[in-house]
């Protein structure tokens, strides 16, 4: 999804112009930007926070020569999710499993059992 298609629900659901909605959806991520740099952290309830980190210098290996590089310290935003999220994005799990396991519990087409599931035993072709 993108801000625009973003943009576009939001107008629809509350009734302002996308023009309108573009401008406080912008002022929503700048405010957050502004405060990440101020601040180095934002905390958003029911959503999750966002926090600036140092990552350290280090030696690293590029891997296409195998030699050695030095990887100057630089800063990171890290998000950790909030509870709500963390709760929807396990029950968006939960339901793939569950399509998995019907889907590999149904035969194909032609009969053939579906790719992932045994082949039915017993059954020869003589021999």
């Amino acid at each position: 999804m993108t801000k625009k298609e973003i943009v576009r629900t939001i107008s629809e659901e509350i009734g302002l112009t996308q023009l309108k909605t573009k401008e406080i959806v912008q002022k929503t991520f700048d405010a957050i930007v502004q405060t990440l740099v101020e601040e180095r952290r934002i905390e958003l309830r029911n959503f999750g926070v966002f926090e600036v980190k140092r990552r350290a210098p280090r030696k690293a290996r590029n891997p296409r020569t195998g030699d050695d590089v030095y990887v100057p310290e630089k800063f990171v935003v890290t998000f950790k999710p909030g509870k709500e999220m963390e709760k929807k994005v396990r029950e968006l799990e939960r339901q793939a499993a569950a399509q998995a396991a019907a889907r590999a519990a149904q035969p194909s087409p032609d009969g053939s059992p579906t790719p992932g599931t045994p082949a039915s035993y017993g059954t020869s072709s003589g021999g």
